[in-house]
């Protein structure tokens, strides 16, 4: 089972939900070459909603300060 518990680092669960993003948008594109030309443009438009959220997530990522212990290492 996936859990999510209070032990994780903010840097690990937004780590996990970029890679999850870039998974559902691979899977959706997968998908849009097996539709008819309507549904493929709504599939289109969900994956760059997708991607979106991608972008916006690593942007969080690069502005994070990493604390100094962890730079040390």
């Amino acid at each position: 089972m996936y859990a999510v518990t209070a032990d994780f680092k903010n840097e690990e669960l937004l780590a996990d939900a970029c890679e999850t993003l870039a998974s559902a948008r691979t899977i959706v594109n997968d998908f849009t070459h097996l539709m008819p030309a309507s549904q493929r443009r709504t599939l289109v438009g969900i994956a760059q909603l997708i991607m979106l959220g991608e972008l916006a997530l690593n942007r969080v990522l690069d502005n994070l300060e990493i604390p100094s212990s962890q730079t040390s290492a």
